[in-house]
């Protein structure tokens, strides 16, 4: 999900993080499950324009790649 400076992140309370990274977070913890069916509400609200095409091409691979469904 690109999350910068990563490593250093995992020690941050939520409350540190930006609307954008804990989105991408909570979206890292879904897929880490390697679900068969992602029902994402609204995936990509709270982040920037770039971000945003970034994790809906990521999302579209996933989708393609092992074949996971997806509801938006």
């Amino acid at each position: 999900m690109r999350i910068p400076s990563a490593e250093r992140r995992l020690d941050a309370y939520p409350h540190e993080l930006s609307g954008g990274l804990r989105q991408r977070a909570i979206i890292v913890m879904a897929l880490s499950c390697n679900p068969q069916l992602l029902l994402a509400d609204e995936p990509a609200t709270a982040l920037a324009a770039t971000v945003q095409v970034q994790v809906l091409i990521l999302l579209r691979r996933l989708q393609r790649e092992p074949g996971m469904g997806m509801i938006l």
